[in-house]
């Protein structure tokens, strides 16, 4: 993994692959490459670290062909450096890979067997080196071959110089999406790499193939059965991935979550009845009513807005709810009963553990309920329904908006859900009608922003930092200590407030921040205590308390407020500051916020 772009039949093949690569700069990278078939053969530029180092070696005098493939990579096998960079060749085969090759090491040594030499200490060479000895003319032949007898995931690109007018892809849980034009056609992991060029596309599902010639596109099973895929076409707009005077993608999102909030319960309210209308669940009332287990299935950010849903489908619902990390669910024996519902959420569609987490969910017999960000991703077409969180394209690797809007949307399915047996019409509309004013309550902690980056100056020195909440608010408190490592690299780890004095309490003095969520709830004496207990070891405290709480502001040395709203609601609201928080820390320390080291924006490898 990570970034994917092919191109054929444009004489600015190159330029088009530099560009697309730029735009899938957020999904986090080492290295990045190209390969061009051209009049004088294959021409291969590789470059260890950013996309610049690339573009910087590129010779456009040598690279004047019309076909072509590109990636950026991310490191799984073998250190990030030139030889390991994508594409990899062998004799005329060119090949970029996203995923594992699960058996490279034997294959490896069979090859090896019959004279093929390796230069690289990835499992993508093998593979580039497997279509070589298969191939006798026929690309296509070829790579069915070779993908017949690998076992793990990809989403490929294959080129051959005996065949320049020719890209091949093929995909087995790794996404591919196929770029349609008149004359030129498209090759892409991700729709934001062919933007500018065309809008219509073709999503490839696992286990499917294509060929692309600047005459036409066929698409065929890699059985090489024929099959129909539908032309789609992208919605989104160039300008919704540009950064709009904002000094990074992550400040951008984070400032744009009045609108993604609202974005993802406009249309899905109906005021006179307190209820709530959410297309894509094709579920009936009876249906509804007779969920009897709720399983949430998530990794990182989405995981912690799922346990955010449990505490509201719990309290809203009265429904049962496990959050599991969907990297560890299909790994043991999960216990699947009639009445069971499995919710999986992911920022972009295509995060392997969690769609194999829903596949051995479907084959146990769950009804299984997609919420993703992004149309067309396989999680959204192989779950049985579900839910889009419209918070458009998210480009900063640490998810700041789609968490909001994927708790927007747990928050109207626990109204749903409760509408269907116990919670009131008067209730319900009480519920909707706070939850419509959050978005202008958003805005007045964004106003916050250059406070908090005061209090950010404070600590971007320190190395560790401690983040505690009770209820509804220990996941962000999770979620806080989340936003810190992946973008600033201080040590954070979130707790739930109780369990402070049950082991982290031993961590506490003068150069150990505590960052407390302390809002007005049914909790809040105890965490005055928690906050007590702090101080009375010379912790330095960050509170984030309700407008005109006084109590625990006196006992913290920085306080960051948020407004008054309903007490399952405080979650949207109390988040907001520790994303700024994380932000201006990052900023401060130098650190690439965007796209912060090791982390890529869709893991599609496990």
């Amino acid at each position: 993994m990570c970034g994917i772009v092919g191109v054929v039949g444009s004489p600015n093949a190159a330029s088009i692959l530099l560009e697309g690569l730029k735009r899938l700069e957020y999904r986090g990278y080492d290295s990045a490459g190209m390969v061009i078939m051209t009049p004088d053969g294959q021409q291969l530029v590789k470059e260890k670290g950013k996309i610049v180092n690339l573009e910087a070696a590129l010779n456009w005098d040598e690279l004047k062909g019309t076909c072509g493939i590109a990636h950026t990579r991310w490191a799984t096998h073998g250190a990030p450096n030139q030889i390991n960079a994508h594409p990899h060749v062998s004799g005329k085969v060119a090949l970029v890979h996203n995923g594992i090759i699960e058996n490279q090491k034997a294959l490896k040594i069979q090859l090896t067997n019959k004279g093929h030499e390796f230069v690289s200490q990835t499992d993508t060479e093998v593979l580039a080196h497997l279509i070589e000895d298969f191939y006798d003319g026929d690309l296509v032949k070829a790579v069915q071959l070779a993908l017949g007898v690998v076992d793990g995931a990809f989403g490929i690109a294959v080129t051959h110089l005996d065949e320049p007018d020719l890209i091949i892809g093929a995909r087995r849980g790794s996404p591919l999406v196929v770029g349609v034009g008149e004359g030129v056609n498209y090759l892409a992991s991700d729709v934001a790499a062919m933007m500018g060029h065309t809008r219509q596309v073709i999503y490839l599902d696992d286990g499917e193939m294509v060929t692309l010639r600047p005459e036409g596109i066929h698409t065929t099973t890699i059985d090489n059965e024929e099959i129909t895929k539908e032309i789609q076409e992208i919605t989104w707009d160039l300008d919704q991935i540009q950064k709009g005077g904002y000094e990074h993608f992550m400040l951008k999102e984070i400032f744009e979550q009045p609108q993604t909030i609202r974005d993802s319960f406009r249309g899905r309210i109906l005021p006179g009845t307190g209820d709530v209308k959410l297309g894509g669940i094709e579920l009936t009332d009876w249906e509804l009513r007779n969920i009897r287990r709720i399983i949430i299935l998530a990794c990182g950010t989405s995981w912690h807005a799922g346990l955010v849903g449990e505490y509201l489908l719990e309290e809203y619902a009265h429904i049962p709810v496990e959050v599991e990390y969907a990297s560890e669910f299909r790994y043991r024996s999960p216990i699947i009963e009639p009445g069971t519902l499995c919710l999986v959420i992911s920022q972009s569609g295509e995060t392997i553990d969690t769609l194999e987490a829903m596949r051995e969910a479907k084959r146990k017999g769950a009804k299984v309920l997609g919420i993703t960000n992004t149309v067309g991703s396989t999680i959204a077409r192989e779950s049985e329904c579900g839910v889009y969180i419209h918070a458009g394209p998210e480009i900063g690797v640490a998810s700041t908006k789609a968490f909001t809007s994927q708790v927007t949307i747990l928050a109207l399915m626990a109204i749903l859900f409760g509408r269907r047996t116990h919670l009131s019409a008067d209730r319900g509309t009480q519920m909707l009608q706070e939850l419509v004013k959050l978005p202008d309550l958003v805005q007045k902690v964004l106003d916050q922003s250059d406070a908090i980056k005061q209090i950010a100056e404070v600590y971007a020195g320190h190395k560790n930092c401690l983040y505690l909440g009770r209820g509804v608010n220990f996941p962000i408190a999770l979620e806080g200590a989340l936003k810190l490592k992946e973008i600033s690299y201080i040590h954070a780890e979130g707790y739930p407030a109780a369990e402070m004095k049950h082991g982290p309490i031993a961590l506490i003095d003068p150069d150990m921040p505590v960052v407390v969520i302390a809002t007005k709830d049914g909790s809040y004496d105890k965490i005055v205590g928690n906050v007590q207990e702090v101080r009375a070891r010379d912790g330095k405290i960050i509170s984030i308390v309700t407008e005109g709480d006084t109590e625990i502001a006196a006992l913290s040395d920085h306080v960051i407020t948020i407004p008054e709203t309903m007490n399952f609601w405080t979650p949207l609201l109390s988040v907001i500051p520790l994303q700024l928080f994380a932000y201006h820390i990052a900023v401060i320390r130098g650190e690439d916020v965007d796209q912060p080291r090791n982390l890529a924006k869709a893991v599609t490898v496990e």
